[in-house]
């Protein structure tokens, strides 16, 4: 197996997982979310939680190493039009998700106190619970634009 072989495998690899642990965090939240149930939130919250920082952060680290890494290896130049917008779109997802790797926590804390006290889930999980689910559009539609980009190659 090639360098170049081998590399594409971890670059599709970790694209995927950073795509379906994002995909598996949004329905597992949602679906605890329309529970209002404060244990089950906070339950499924520390799970997502974890995935997060397991599985999301590590493909996050991998995707640009491997992205250059193929870069090199296949002669782009780092300022190809379809890269360039490649790297704006990783910015954008990722100004999108480091805030929610916090409101996931803050949710998550929210739910295991409303849980101890046997109280609803309180209005600052819910003001949280929106911004969560509105940086989840965009976060989500960026990651799919790469991959139109990663396959496309286009020239604007």
């Amino acid at each position: 197996m090639t360098a170049y072989v081998l590399l594409k495998i971890v670059h599709i690899l970790s694209g995927a997982v950073l795509f379906g642990t994002g995909a598996g965090i949004a329905f597992f939240m949602l679906r605890a979310h329309a529970t209002k149930d404060a244990r089950t939130v906070a339950e499924v919250g520390r799970i997502v939680v974890l995935a997060d920082f397991v599985f999301t952060a590590t493909a996050v680290v991998i995707q640009p190493i491997s992205g250059l890494g193929l870069i090199h290896l296949q002669g782009w130049s780092l300022t190809s039009p379809w890269l360039l917008a490649a790297y704006g779109l990783y910015v954008l997802i990722g100004v999108c998700w480091l805030p929610v790797v916090w409101i996931q926590y803050r949710m998550m804390k929210l739910a295991e106190h409303a849980a101890r006290e046997g109280a609803a889930l309180p209005s600052a999980y819910h003001r949280l619970f929106r911004w969560w689910f509105a940086l989840g559009w965009p976060a989500f539609a960026g990651v799919v634009a790469i991959y139109w980009l990663m396959v496309a190659k286009p020239s604007f």
